[in-house]
């Protein structure tokens, strides 16, 4: 059998639509919910579906953990058998130790070529590192050349998000330089962003229709003049807000790619039901 050149890993946050995670042959492995007793897979052992239905009755809030060491070298040691050489790239290292693990698989593995990318991002801001690495490649780059596209892209991408509420992310300790709203969190629709793979306040707006135009409204701005545009909707448990946003920018920002996704259980378990945000970027 003819091995392929390079094989593309990412984590379960990513949570890339499954048509394109099968057109690229992409490689997921899942972070862990912790709930009740039960040590539940990422988008395996539970669905957003069923992980938002359970958190709306839960008495006990779930935690999160990244994949071991051991689950990334089992997932090396199988990609390598069809691959020859890994582009592994994953949630922020500020919000996560998915990456330590990945590191920590590679070493045990020194002459096999695996070029390990800390994303800064999360959700489709590495998904859409992948599907770059995953064109390149298909155009014919190394791994070496496809890993640096992707690094080009990092301090691209912007990630833009309203919350109805801070407490998930405070009680999980991912609330970053936002947590000198919390004092103000029950009269606020805190407007938050990822800052070199923090969360960060970005504004405070009364109501979610405000803070929701105020998130387009910059993404109009940051993208104003810009060619090659790619962005995703992304959401926990409001699909139909999802819907008229992915309207709102079809006809205001006109992206060339555009996608609509849902947060999957462990970034739900950290931001909570009714976030809505907007993933996007200039591709060069």
């Amino acid at each position: 059998m003819t091995k392929k050149k390079v094989a593309i890993v990412i984590d379960s946050t990513a949570y890339v639509p499954e048509e394109l995670v099968k057109q690229y042959d992409l490689h997921v492995i899942p972070l862990t919910v912790n709930w009740e007793g039960d040590s539940l897979l990422d988008n395996v052992d539970i669905t957003p579906e069923e992980f938002y239905a359970r958190l709306g009755t839960a008495k006990e809030m779930p935690t999160t953990s990244q994949p071991s060491a051991g689950a990334f070298h089992e997932l090396y040691s199988k990609v390598a058998e069809t691959a020859e050489s890994i582009i592994s790239i994953h949630i922020s290292s500020e919000l996560s130790g998915t990456l330590a693990s990945a590191h920590a698989a590679a070493q045990m593995m020194p002459d096999f070529p695996i070029e390990i990318i800390d994303s800064r991002s999360t959700s489709m801001g590495l998904g859409y590192m992948a599907l770059t690495a995953a064109r390149a490649i298909e155009n014919g780059a190394d791994y070496k050349t496809a890993a640096e596209l992707v690094r080009g892209l990092i301090p691209e991408m912007r990630l833009v998000f309203v919350v109805d509420t801070l407490e998930f992310l405070h009680r999980g300790g991912r609330i970053g330089g936002a947590k000198r709203l919390i004092g103000s969190m029950l009269s606020i629709k805190p407007l938050l962003h990822l800052e070199d793979g923090k969360v960060e306040p970005l504004a405070s707006v009364r109501t979610r229709k405000k803070a929701v135009n105020h998130m387009l409204k910059i993404a109009q701005d940051e993208l104003s003049g810009k060619t090659n545009v790619r962005m995703s909707i992304l959401y926990t448990t409001t699909p139909d807000d999802a819907d008229i946003l992915l309207n709102q920018v079809q006809e205001l920002i006109n992206p060339d790619e555009i996608n609509k996704t849902k947060l999957s259980p462990v970034i739900g378990t950290h931001i909570g039901p009714g976030a809505l945000g907007l993933l996007y970027y200039a591709a060069p």
